[in-house]
Protein backbone atom coordinates (compact mmCIF):
# COMPACT_ATOMS: atom_id res chain seq x y z
CA UNK A 1 0.00 0.00 0.00
CA UNK A 2 1.50 3.16 -0.94
CA UNK A 3 0.59 6.59 1.52
CA UNK A 4 -0.32 9.72 0.11
CA UNK A 5 1.55 12.41 1.21
CA UNK A 6 -0.38 14.28 3.93
CA UNK A 7 -0.67 17.70 1.95
CA UNK A 8 -2.52 15.69 -0.89
CA UNK A 9 -5.67 14.48 1.09
CA UNK A 10 -8.35 15.88 1.90
CA UNK A 11 -9.57 16.10 5.86
CA UNK A 12 -12.40 13.61 5.31
CA UNK A 13 -10.65 11.07 3.85
CA UNK A 14 -8.09 11.02 6.38
CA UNK A 15 -11.16 11.39 9.18
CA UNK A 16 -12.44 8.13 7.03
CA UNK A 17 -9.18 6.76 7.61
CA UNK A 18 -8.55 6.98 10.86
CA UNK A 19 -11.76 5.94 11.68
CA UNK A 20 -11.95 3.04 10.10
CA UNK A 21 -8.66 1.81 11.28
CA UNK A 22 -9.37 2.82 14.71
CA UNK A 23 -12.83 -0.06 14.10
CA UNK A 24 -10.18 -2.48 13.08
CA UNK A 25 -7.62 -1.95 15.74
CA UNK A 26 -10.98 -2.19 18.14
CA UNK A 27 -12.62 -5.12 16.85
CA UNK A 28 -9.26 -6.97 17.02
CA UNK A 29 -8.14 -5.58 20.57
CA UNK A 30 -11.23 -6.48 21.83
CA UNK A 31 -10.92 -10.15 19.63
CA UNK A 32 -7.86 -10.95 21.61
CA UNK A 33 -9.26 -9.96 24.80
CA UNK A 34 -11.47 -12.66 24.13
CA UNK A 35 -8.71 -15.58 24.56
CA UNK A 36 -7.79 -14.23 28.24
CA UNK A 37 -11.57 -15.65 29.22
CA UNK A 38 -10.94 -18.65 27.11
CA UNK A 39 -13.74 -17.69 24.48
CA UNK A 40 -11.55 -19.11 21.04
CA UNK A 41 -14.95 -17.34 18.79
CA UNK A 42 -12.49 -14.14 18.92
CA UNK A 43 -15.11 -11.87 18.29
CA UNK A 44 -14.73 -8.27 18.32
CA UNK A 45 -16.88 -5.15 19.42
CA UNK A 46 -16.89 -1.68 18.69
CA UNK A 47 -20.00 1.01 18.70
CA UNK A 48 -20.63 3.06 16.02
CA UNK A 49 -19.84 6.22 18.62
CA UNK A 50 -16.59 5.30 17.93
CA UNK A 51 -16.02 5.80 14.35
CA UNK A 52 -16.33 9.49 14.99
CA UNK A 53 -14.25 9.37 18.34
CA UNK A 54 -11.32 7.56 16.17
CA UNK A 55 -11.69 9.67 13.05
CA UNK A 56 -10.48 12.53 15.14
CA UNK A 57 -6.80 10.90 15.33
CA UNK A 58 -6.99 12.94 11.82
CA UNK A 59 -5.97 15.77 13.63
CA UNK A 60 -2.30 13.87 13.79
CA UNK A 61 -1.41 14.20 10.52
CA UNK A 62 -1.13 18.45 10.55
CA UNK A 63 -0.06 18.26 14.14
CA UNK A 64 2.84 15.92 13.02
CA UNK A 65 4.09 18.69 10.60
CA UNK A 66 4.69 21.02 14.13
CA UNK A 67 6.18 17.61 15.77
CA UNK A 68 8.36 16.85 12.89
CA UNK A 69 11.63 18.46 15.08
CA UNK A 70 10.74 16.44 18.18
CA UNK A 71 12.34 12.58 18.55
CA UNK A 72 9.69 9.92 18.37
CA UNK A 73 9.40 9.70 22.06
CA UNK A 74 8.08 13.17 22.43
CA UNK A 75 5.92 12.82 19.65
CA UNK A 76 4.33 9.33 21.22
CA UNK A 77 3.84 11.29 24.45
CA UNK A 78 1.95 14.23 22.89
CA UNK A 79 0.14 11.85 20.66
CA UNK A 80 -0.80 9.59 24.29
CA UNK A 81 -1.41 12.71 26.05
CA UNK A 82 -3.73 13.78 23.57
CA UNK A 83 -5.47 10.68 22.66
CA UNK A 84 -6.49 10.27 26.26
CA UNK A 85 -7.85 13.47 26.26
CA UNK A 86 -10.31 13.34 23.91
CA UNK A 87 -10.90 9.66 25.46
CA UNK A 88 -12.02 11.44 28.69
CA UNK A 89 -13.54 14.08 27.02
CA UNK A 90 -15.80 12.11 24.60
CA UNK A 91 -16.41 9.76 27.39
CA UNK A 92 -17.82 12.32 29.27
CA UNK A 93 -20.19 13.48 26.68
CA UNK A 94 -21.10 10.19 25.79
CA UNK A 95 -21.65 8.79 29.89
CA UNK A 96 -24.01 11.81 30.26
CA UNK A 97 -26.29 10.96 28.01
CA UNK A 98 -26.24 6.93 28.75
CA UNK A 99 -24.60 5.92 25.82
CA UNK A 100 -20.72 5.34 26.29
CA UNK A 101 -19.69 2.57 24.92
CA UNK A 102 -16.89 1.49 27.53
CA UNK A 103 -16.59 1.58 31.22
CA UNK A 104 -12.95 0.96 33.03
CA UNK A 105 -14.41 1.34 36.25
CA UNK A 106 -13.46 -1.80 36.74
CA UNK A 107 -9.92 -1.37 36.25
CA UNK A 108 -7.38 -1.09 38.61
CA UNK A 109 -5.65 1.97 36.49
CA UNK A 110 -8.92 3.65 35.30
CA UNK A 111 -9.97 7.65 36.23
CA UNK A 112 -13.83 7.70 36.45
CA UNK A 113 -14.20 4.37 34.11
CA UNK A 114 -12.79 7.04 31.05
CA UNK A 115 -9.87 6.31 30.63
CA UNK A 116 -6.83 3.84 31.65
CA UNK A 117 -3.50 4.82 32.48
CA UNK A 118 -2.27 1.12 31.73
CA UNK A 119 -3.49 1.41 27.99
CA UNK A 120 -0.72 4.10 27.93
CA UNK A 121 2.00 2.28 26.09
CA UNK A 122 -0.95 1.35 23.58
CA UNK A 123 -2.33 4.61 23.12
CA UNK A 124 1.54 5.83 22.38
CA UNK A 125 1.79 3.23 19.81
CA UNK A 126 -1.57 4.45 18.27
CA UNK A 127 -0.56 7.62 18.01
CA UNK A 128 2.72 7.12 16.42
CA UNK A 129 0.37 4.31 13.88
CA UNK A 130 -1.61 7.06 13.08
CA UNK A 131 0.88 9.90 12.27
CA UNK A 132 2.50 6.59 10.01
CA UNK A 133 -0.86 6.18 8.11
CA UNK A 134 -1.19 9.83 7.48
CA UNK A 135 1.93 10.20 5.96
CA UNK A 136 3.85 12.27 7.92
Amino acid sequence: MILEPAAHTSPMRNFVKCGVFGWCLEIIWTALDSLRRREYKLIGRSSVWMFPIYGMASLIGPLSVLFRPLNMIWRGVIYMSGIFSMEYLTGSILKKRGVCPWDYSGAKLNYRGLIRLDYAPLWFLTGLFYEKILGR
